[in-house]
């Protein structure tokens, strides 16, 4: 095809959503660039796989933050998705949309038309669920599959523990409370954002998918975007556009790309030698991410320590995935959790809890360690703050597009942010403290919350905290005059015919794990562009 109605830079959640939902008009052409390969990856589709993704650089960017001041000065290790899905191909698994206060602030924020009850009707038109005992609701393509029924046995002791201390068990997917975290699973396997939506629309002949293709530019006439520049095979090469380039490519490179186009802080581009095409302060700037901390126990039962920590453990997990999809390889490891106040007299979910029957303590040659975890039974409690006011930035540190932008991530840069990770490691002391806890944890297996002063808290979230790799917020969508990039239909402020379409766009982060949020900002954008 020579000449496109729409260039798609980055084919992760929202680009397979935007590729789809643009092709699906047969006049359109289309051209969706991915800096990764094929998805077609044994440990890609088996969600155990997770563990062996994550330092893969076959389909991981493998991305590295600053030193923060805040966190001891520590460099956390950024795993981003770099591959067809992008990072729906490498994440967790798990689906929760946020809670529907998350999306009234968006729409507070100066943004028409990101209110819970807008947003909430494009959630119901993206999620096919498939509950316990296999029925089926919804019309969407993306599979949301309840698997609590081969969770381990543990997570009983858990939800018994939450009862005690007065958390109510709650809808996982959309709501407060505490169950088995949904998975974007089909039949014991995962299913992306490239299984949803792009392995339909690549039968589609106007549609042109070119893997291996980094995006080193976005081509311009004056202030009006007219194609791409991009690296493939060794070779540069110029894709040109009829109508709109859309930025897909995350809340990392979406920012990093309008940089080294010239549109970003001026002062800065120009003593990196860019060109300046907008002076843009706020491209990069409004980064959140949320800040998560685990603590491990020795159980006295058997926990998937006993399963995957063998080699007949993980043999037979193995031959019964392969014969029924189902069992410890079809599963997430974050298998219970939920959205949970840590004081009763707020007005919404503050936490993010995380329950894991199975622990780990030091890394295996760059793997996640989950086939070698500890040696005797054990598991991890955890949580997060929902919404973190800590603000940090993503900037080039070179006019080089293969030069790694700096990631400044901030955390812990305000007191509220403090007093929220105290908080929710005082919940997790308060779970600790319950008679369903006792009786299954033998020992602490590291720091424990428990009987510890807040500074003694404080001091170990510093030494160990780290991101739950849910950065967003690098585009956000707000007014011009209030620190905004696009507008409330993803359109950049000052420029034609560009617009930025995944994470990055956020307002303010969502309570809970951000992929479900991110295919429906592609969804809803979809809308937009075709109505017009």
């Amino acid at each position: 095809m020579d000449g496109y109605d729409y260039i798609i830079v980055g084919a992760g959640s929202a680009g397979c959503v935007i590729a789809n939902r643009l092709s699906a008009d047969s006049r359109n052409r289309v051209l969706l660039l991915e800096a990764g390969g094929s998805d077609r990856y044994a440990r890609i589709k088996a969600p155990i796989g997770y563990g062996l993704t994550f330092h893969d650089p076959k389909m991981n960017w493998r991305l590295h933050a600053a030193r923060d001041p805040s966190l001891d000065h520590r460099e956390m290790y950024w795993p981003r998705g770099k591959v067809l899905g992008g990072s729906s191909s490498i994440n967790a698994m798990v689906w929760c949309r946020g809670l529907d206060g998350d999306f009234d602030d968006w729409r507070a924020a100066g943004n028409p038309g990101w209110s819970a009850a807008e947003t909430t009707a494009v959630f119901e038109r993206i999620e096919r669920r498939v509950d316990a005992d296999g029925v089926k609701t919804g019309v969407g393509l993306q599979w949301v599959s309840d698997r609590s029924r081969d969770l381990h046995g543990l997570g009983q002791s858990y939800m018994e523990a939450a009862t005690e201390i007065g958390l109510e068990k709650g809808n996982t997917i959309s709501g407060e409370g505490v169950g088995p975290y949904w998975s974007t699973t089909r039949d014991g396997r995962r299913h992306s954002a490239a299984d949803a939506f792009l392995k339909q629309a690549r039968k589609r002949r106007n549609l042109r998918v070119i893997t291996g293709a980094e995006v080193t530019r976005l081509d311009f006439e004056g202030r009006c975007a007219r194609g791409v520049s991009y690296l493939h095979r060794g070779q540069a090469l110029h894709a040109e556009c009829r109508g709109e380039v859309i930025l897909c490519a995350g809340a990392v490179k979406s920012p990093q790309l309008l940089q080294l186009s010239g549109i970003g802080p001026a002062e800065q581009l120009r003593t990196l030698g860019i060109k300046v095409r907008l002076d843009a302060p706020c491209v990069g700037g409004g980064l959140q991410d949320h800040l998560g901390m685990s603590y491990a126990y020795r159980a006295s039962e058997p926990t998937l320590n006993q399963v995957l920590g063998t080699k007949r453990g993980q043999l037979a997990s193995a031959l019964q995935y392969l014969l029924k999809r189902n069992g410890a390889f079809s599963l997430g490891v974050n298998q219970m959790g939920g959205l949970v106040r840590s004081r009763a007299e707020l007005d919404r979910a503050d936490i993010q809890l995380y329950f894991t029957p199975l622990s780990y303590s030091t890394t295996y040659r760059n793997r996640r360690p989950l086939l070698r975890p500890d040696p005797w039974p054990g598991f991890v409690l955890g949580f997060n703050p929902c919404r973190p006011t800590s603000r940090g930035r993503i900037d080039i540190a070179s006019a080089d597009p293969m030069t790694p932008p700096t990631i400044s991530p901030n955390a812990l840069s305000t007191n509220a942010d403090v007093s929220a990770m105290i908080a929710g490691a005082r919940l997790i002391e308060r779970l600790l403290a319950t008679s369903a806890m006792r009786r299954v944890v033998v020992a602490e297996n590291g720091f424990s919350p428990v009987g510890k002063s807040d500074d003694e808290i404080l001091a170990d979230i510093r030494a160990r905290a780290g991101t739950v790799f849910h950065p967003c917020g690098t585009c956000r969508m707000a007014p011009r005059e209030a620190g905004g990039v696009v507008d409330p239909k993803l359109r950049v402020w000052g420029i034609e015919r560009l617009r930025v379409i995944d994470a990055s766009i956020f307002p303010n982060i969502t309570s809970a794990n951000t992929n479900a949020p991110t295919i429906m900002t592609a969804m809803r954008a979809a809308d937009f562009i075709l109505e017009e």
